[in-house]
């Protein structure tokens, strides 16, 4: 593999910069001072963002977009090997990076390189920790897979020695990441179009605690069954948090929640009550999210003042159970969930937040992982009063497995479920205007495009 001389500002080719994370890295190395040209299918604001900091974007991926001075050029897994930009490269013989791979070459040059990995809250989590190294001014780098309001956005460059990123196990990306602080929030069955099973998936989350040096922290759920299987033989520190004190360094007690289902509870650390912390976004899987944070935020000794502070202020990131606003007095909210468990911790929020009856418009995200998790899909969501599916998002794929979101309805209503399916928003729009009543709630949920149900019926 190729090794950039970070020291030394070259040219950089970045194909598909216009992605929320080849982007934050394009941005990264223009504040080093790098040349950056890139491209992308269509102009966006992030595309927009990097050309007034000095990119130079094409839009449409060609062979003349390459240049014989470019260093290196890097691509995301989604671009194939037949891209005109990839193929010009190999022909000048210019190095080529995947994005993984280059975003750990990137984290070489941070003393303090947390990485943070799981299934689910991999967004939260990261914007945890970043809200409380922000407030503790430490000035680090944050790469975020969201909207980060405190950042304005997804990415914010800073001057130190500290960066924190998301670490993503879809395609073994993260194996290619170099953290010096590693968190596992959990460990699920997803990405079945690429993982065997859940055997081969905790696999590689074990090859993923295996990076963290000896000098170096693993921060893990132990709640996470064989917990032993992640960390036994590990060079470095183990930091457990979870639900259970006696297996827990870090646990909370006293839960309570507030008439929007956001969470108080008491720091237990060590056996022992530290502090009492106040979130202000919602659910129990976010006082985990919230442990994790705390205890990788301890071991770069940032003080319980800041964490407590940079918590509080902490209000959540856009499409994690994100109010949106109301219709009479029906309640709008968005959530980016598309796992069953993710489904599961959202609904488990829902009944905590004022309603009389809860509505779920569901979007399933792709074919495999509807047909691979179909029972598990039908579970979680019946615990909605109702259910209403739009057409599965295909998002990378195509549909050669015969699923539909017509199986997923079925599946619920063998159960016992409420559930409905139409094969357009707008029928799905004029559905709910007919039958969402006073006082009811309505969660948008997907990691699709199904957030714009709720933005049309706002009027947005």
């Amino acid at each position: 593999m190729y090794n950039l001389d970070f020291n030394v500002p070259a040219k950089l080719h970045f194909t598909g910069i216009g992605g929320i994370s080849m982007s934050a890295l394009a941005e990264i190395m223009i504040s080093r001072g790098f040349t950056i040209v890139g491209s992308d299918s269509r102009e966006s604001e992030i595309t927009k963002h990097l050309e007034s900091l000095g990119a130079t974007i094409y839009y449409g991926q060609k062979a003349g977009n390459v240049s014989p001075d470019t260093e290196v050029l890097i691509y995301t897994a989604a671009v194939k090997e037949d891209n005109p930009e990839l193929v010009a490269a190999k022909s000048m013989n210019i190095p080529l990076l995947t994005r993984a791979e280059f975003l750990g070459q990137i984290m070489l040059n941070y003393p303090m390189a947390v990485g943070v990995a799981g299934t689910h809250g991999k967004t939260t989590t990261t914007s945890m920790l970043s809200q409380i190294m922000l407030q503790a001014n430490t000035d680090p780098t944050i790469l975020v897979g969201g909207i980060m309001p405190a950042i304005k956005g997804n990415t914010r460059v800073g001057h130190s020695d500290k960066l924190i990123t998301e670490a993503c196990e879809y395609t073994n990306s993260f194996l290619s990441f170099k953290p010096n602080l590693a968190i596992i929030l959990n460990v699920a069955a997803d990405h079945l179009d690429f993982f065997k099973d859940l055997d081969d998936i905790r696999h590689s989350f074990r090859k993923y605690a295996e990076l963290v040096p000896a000098d170096g922290a693993l921060v893990i759920n132990s709640d996470i069954d064989n917990l032993e299987y992640f960390t036994e033989g590990l060079p470095c520190t183990v930091i457990t948090v979870g639900s259970d004190p006696s297996k827990s360094m870090y646990s909370a007690t006293n839960i309570e929640y507030d008439e929007f289902a956001r969470a108080s509870y008491d720091l237990v650390v060590n056996n022992k009550v530290k502090t009492h912390i106040k979130l202000h976004v919602t659910g129990e899987h976010n006082i985990y999210n919230s442990l994790a944070a705390i205890a990788a935020a301890h071991f770069m000794n940032i003080s319980d003042e800041d964490i407590i502070s940079g918590l509080t202020q902490y209000g959540g990131t856009d499409r994690r159970f994100q109010y949106k606003g109301k219709i009479g007095d029906v309640t709008i909210i968005d959530d980016y969930a598309h796992h069953p468990d993710e489904i599961t911790a959202t609904l488990k929020t829902a009944k905590h937040y004022p309603h009389k009856k809860m509505w779920v418009v569901f979007q399933p995200h792709t074919y495999s992982r509807t047909k691979a998790l179909l029972p598990e899909f039908a579970k979680a969501l019946k615990e909605a009063d109702a259910v209403v599916l739009a057409d599965i998002y295909a998002a990378r794929e195509k549909n050669t497995l015969g699923i539909s979101s017509k199986d997923v309805m079925n599946e619920i209503k063998k159960l016992g479920g409420t559930a409905y399916y139409f094969p357009s928003f707008s029928e799905i729009e004029n559905f709910l205007l007919e039958n969402c009543d006073g006082n009811d709630l309505l969660i948008t949920m997907g990691a699709g495009d199904v957030v714009k149900i709720g933005d049309h019926l706002l009027g947005n």
